[in-house]
């Protein structure tokens, strides 16, 4: 007899930002995407639609911004921001190999913290400008 198990993960949601949303992840629809929604939990938008899993959503300082890492099918992540709305999305990091994960945005939001792992390597602490530069 075969045994399956499923893996549900951990509920993942930033405190409420500057514009109080609450943005957090589901995978109401088949797959871990983000979403947003006042904090009596009305109005809840869906923000992402891709076949990849999104993850660790973060609000920048001033809440017109989230910062997320994004599955990648080889199994890495890459780090991503978009507007608060889920426009206009943008990979900071992509390098094969690598992975860079669980961003925070500093108090100004110029700069964003993340981990980076290059596989066989250990994790380290690294910091880039918030449009993904130096």
């Amino acid at each position: 007899m075969l045994t399956a198990l499923f893996c549900v993960p951990a509920a993942q949601a930033a405190f409420p930002g500057q514009n109080g949303k609450i943005v957090f992840v589901s995978a109401r629809d088949g797959n871990l995407e983000l979403y947003t929604m006042n904090p009596d939990g009305s109005g809840q938008t869906r923000l992402t639609a891709t076949d990849d899993a999104e993850n660790l959503p973060v609000w920048s300082a001033d809440g017109q911004r989230i910062a997320f890492d994004r599955y990648r099918p080889d199994g890495g992540r890459d780090v991503w921001t978009m507007a608060a709305d889920g426009s206009g999305e943008r990979r900071l990091t992509d390098e094969p190999g690598a992975t860079g994960a669980e961003p925070a945005w500093s108090p100004d939001g110029n700069k964003i913290a993340f981990t980076r792992k290059v596989t066989g390597q250990t994790t380290e602490v690294y910091a880039m400008n918030a449009d993904g530069t130096g």
